[in-house]
């Protein structure tokens, strides 16, 4: 969706746009009913501040509110990664399909806030994460570079673990690439992981809607 696009849904939805800036990435209009939209330039958007649900039906469609979810209609799912764009766009377009509303990091404006009180203000608008961990470091221990292995980014662990405190492990869902390859972290060690090579949807799409589906985002077969 493009700004003319979104702007054109709300005014014919009775909205009433008071104020257009630009934000990283993309451009931020404010309604008269308190709510805020962000367009981003690759068709994203995201809805905040108060008042928001009519917008969110609004901009959302027929096509998004006929997938049900029981999580208090919440659609949005806070979305962790690394380097792999590929695999990001992957995870995009099959959260989409299903209807659900994917949040990228980077995609998010951050009025101010570090990268910890921009993670805790959006945890606490989504039900559910979920992390993709893929192979985009490489470490080993102090003088034993025969154990180099392949790991997360280092942002990516620390928003897992966040996730966790945040949300709780069975709200959250781990994606690991190449799994022989990749190194997990020790302490959480024992964690559901949900394998992938190079298709999300084909290799992980099954198991991680049963995952969805235990934390109240029932994603119907049709979808799948």
């Amino acid at each position: 969706m493009d700004l003319d696009s979104a702007k054109k849904l709300l005014t014919g939805g009775g909205f009433r746009v008071i104020d257009e800036r630009h934000i990283s990435n993309g451009k931020q209009i404010r309604l008269d009913n308190q709510a805020t939209v962000n367009v981003y330039d690759n068709g994203n958007h995201h809805v905040q501040g108060k008042n928001i649900e009519s917008v969110k039906q609004l901009l959302d469609g027929d096509a998004v509110s006929s997938i049900p979810t029981s999580v208090s209609g919440n659609k949005e799912i806070f979305v962790v990664y690394g380097h792999d764009e590929m695999a990001k766009t992957q995870l995009d377009a099959l959260l989409r399909r299903w209807g659900l509303i994917p949040l990228f990091m980077d995609q998010l404006p951050s009025q101010g806030q570090t990268v910890i009180e921009k993670l805790e203000q959006y945890a606490n608008q989504v039900g559910y994460a979920i992390v993709l961990a893929t192979p985009d470091d490489e470490g080993y221990r102090m003088g034993r570079a025969d154990e180099k292995a392949s790991r997360a980014r280092q942002n990516v662990v620390l928003e897992l673990g966040m996730m966790f405190a945040l949300l709780g492990r069975q709200h959250v869902a781990i994606l690991l690439k190449d799994t022989h390859l990749m190194e997990k972290p020790s302490d959480i060690a024992g964690i559901l992981y949900i394998p992938f090579k190079d298709d999300i949807d084909k290799e992980a799409g099954t198991t991680l809607a049963k995952e969805l589906d235990k934390a109240g985002y029932h994603i119907p077969v049709s979808a799948l």
